[in-house]
Formats: C-alpha cells, structure tokens, sequence
C-alpha cells in the first residue's frame, strides 16, 4: 500500500544537500550584502567562516585554513596543481570523484604517477600504498557509498604528503589531522550550505613544500597560494582570490552556527551515524535491496548507495536498469516523499541517500517505505507490461 507519512523535508541530494533543521531565508537577514568582500567587515565576516570550522574541526593551530573558489573541486585542483611534481604520486580510485583526480594527474603528464584503484563497491588494497611518494584520495566515495574506515593505514613517518578530498566526511567523520597534510571540503555538503566555495586546509608540510618547490607548469591566478617563494597569508586570514558571495558566507556562518548549538562535531558524527542505522535496520529486512558497499566497515555515513538484487532487475541490460533506478527515484519524488535520490550517473545503477548531519533521522525512517512502495510499483508495471 502506498504510505502516507512523508518526510517532513524531503531533500536527500548529495550536493547541494538538506539545510539545517529549522533553515529559512531569514537566517541571511545579517548578510553584508552590497560592501565589499575586502573591507573589514567583509574579511572578518570570511575570517569568523575560517575560524569557527578549525575550532569546530578541532584542527591544529598551525594549520592553515583557507576559502578558495570553485567549490571542492576547486580547492582539490588548487593542491594537485601547486604541490604535485617534487616526487612519485600514489593515486587512491574507487568512484567517479577520485577517477577525476587520475585525470588530472595524467593530464600533467608526471613520469611517476601510480594509479590504485578498485570497482564500486570495494577499496583499493590500502596496504600496497607508498608514503615515501605523495598520496591523493577520497576519504569518502561520494558516488560508491565507499570510505576509508580510518586513518590507521597512513603511515606516521610519511615522506610524501597525504591530499584528502573530505568533501563529503569532514564535519561527519573523524579526520586524523596527524596524518593528513591538505583537506578540501565545501559548505554544500554536511553543513548543508551553498554551492561554490571551497575550503581549503594545509599542513605546515604543504606549506613547507609549497615555499620550496615549483611546479613545473604555469599556475592560473586562482591556483596561485605563494608570491616571491613565500606562502600569501591572506588567503587564510578571510582575503580570498577571487570576490565570494557574502549571501553564502553568511549562509556557511549559520550552519556552523547551527553545529556549535546541536554539540559540534561529536553530535554532527553522532547525526549522521543514526541516519545510516536507520537505513541499515530497513536493508537487513529488504529482499530486493543491499548496500553497494561489500565491507560493512567502508559504508559510507553521509553517501550510502543502494543496490538493487531482485533477478527481475539484475537480469536486465545495463540501459534498462539505469532507467528501472530512475523512475523509482522519480516516482518518489513525484510523491513530494524524497528527491534526488537516483545514483550518480556514473555508478551502478541503484540510489543514494544523503544521511549527512542536517537530514533528521525521522525523515529518513519516513522515506523508505517509499522505496519499497516504488518498488512494488515497477515490478506490477513490468509484469503488466
């Protein structure tokens, strides 16, 4: 039967994701809009931005922590522009996002660049990794429902240094600091904010390695972290490169706002667990569905993908099941009961559901009789046809 409870926000994007409980435009009522973002009000307003995530992060003082544009994407390409080259390249693969940073790399055609990867669903061998040469990897696979289960792996005594992107884990997920040397995030993710900034975190080796060595090709401007052979401070003291939206900045101060109030980062991680153990109860009961993830220690907390098993799905070419996952997913939001909730188009076919810390654990519970109602849906369509 079709349920009749909805969520009470329907919104399970994985970018840009659920506000925070409670959200409404009102909460820009503060924005500096209209003044620039380089007067002192606006570059304390970017700084308060810089300032509550490291506090929140707890990230060490002698980091540095900065807003670039671009989104994730940007501040990723920003760190394997700029520090990549000084020596071999270890590249971590097992979903659509960190296969666009192998692009990237093969794109400055490095002499020693080795790729590892792996199939949706799965890690790459994590041991076969070298930290005498510098390290890129997702710490969550935002398409594959596939993370990292820790930082055990990471070698202390590292040569190299270790770029993370942390888009969809950081404010989720604890970040060993110790064992990383750059983070990347976005605001749209588990904070909920909005699109278009990133942020970007350097160790004192990255920024070691960015005074000592150039990299052998021309940086555009916004790739530009250094003048003169010597870090520019600003960028991490709220002077970004490029002119932010103060809409955004104050949006991202309100979520972080937001974070602080619910217990910080503790009660953040804590939110998104529950999220997924709701999901977890309703896959365990399920005959026509299981986690793309094989390792139940890799299931993603923010990003968890489904898999369809039912053989009346996975007997079907691969076109017809790429259209089966999305008119369920259409269905359901046909139903004002959950958007955006069809898989990656570069994963298997299947769905995704954003549990990140502003989606509330009711909503979710709301939701899945949904799937399973859409479901039923398909299979009586199909059998009729």
């Amino acid at each position: 039967m079709k349920p009749t409870r909805r969520p009470q926000n329907p919104c399970f994007s994985s970018g840009p994701c659920a506000k925070r409980p409670g959200w409404s435009p009102a909460a820009l009522g503060e924005a500096l809009v209209g003044r620039s973002h380089r007067s002192a009000p606006g570059r304390a307003r970017l700084e308060e931005v810089i300032l509550r995530s490291k506090k929140i992060l707890g990230m060490p003082e002698d980091w540095r922590l900065g807003v670039v544009a671009a989104s994730d994407t940007g501040a990723v390409e920003i760190a394997l522009w700029a520090l990549l080259g000084a020596r071999g390249i270890d590249m971590l693969a097992w979903e659509n996002f960190g296969e666009g940073w192998v692009a990237d790399v093969k794109q400055m055609k490095l002499p020693d660049a080795r790729i590892l990867s792996a199939p949706y669903g799965r890690l790459p061998d994590l041991s076969a990794v070298d930290f005498e040469r510098d390290v890129v990897f997702c710490w969550n696979g935002t398409t594959s429902g596939v993370r990292v289960p820790n930082g055990e792996w990471i070698a202390a005594d590292r040569k190299g240094l270790v770029i993370c992107d942390a888009t969809s884990a950081v404010f989720a997920m604890r970040l060993p600091w110790e064992k990383l040397d750059v983070a990347t995030w976005s605001w749209q993710k588990v904070l909920g904010g909005e699109a278009a900034h990133g942020m970007l975190a350097l160790s004192p080796r990255a920024v070691e390695r960015l005074e000592r060595y150039t990299p052998p090709w021309p940086l555009p401007k916004l790739f530009r972290l250094t003048s003169g052979g010597r870090l520019n401070e600003g960028v991490f003291r709220g002077e970004t490169i490029n002119t932010p939206s103060m809409l955004c900045v104050e949006d991202a101060i309100d979520s972080l706002k937001w974070a602080e109030s619910v217990g910080g980062l503790e009660a953040l991680i804590g939110r998104c667990t529950r999220n997924l153990a709701a999901i977890e109860r309703w896959v365990e009961g399920s005959l026509w569905v299981r986690f793309l993830a094989e390792d139940k220690t890799t299931l993603s907390t923010t990003s968890p993908c489904l898999k369809i098993i039912d053989p009346s799905f996975t007997t079907l070419s691969p076109e017809k099941r790429f259209e089966t996952s999305r008119r369920i997913a259409k269905r359901i939001e046909g139903e004002g009961a959950g958007y955006d909730i069809a898989s990656h188009r570069a994963s298997p076919p299947g769905l995704r559901i954003w549990t990140g810390a502003t989606v509330e654990t009711s909503d979710v519970e709301a939701l899945l009789p949904w799937l399973d109602w859409a479901w039923e849906e398909e299979r009586r369509e199909a059998k009729a046809a």
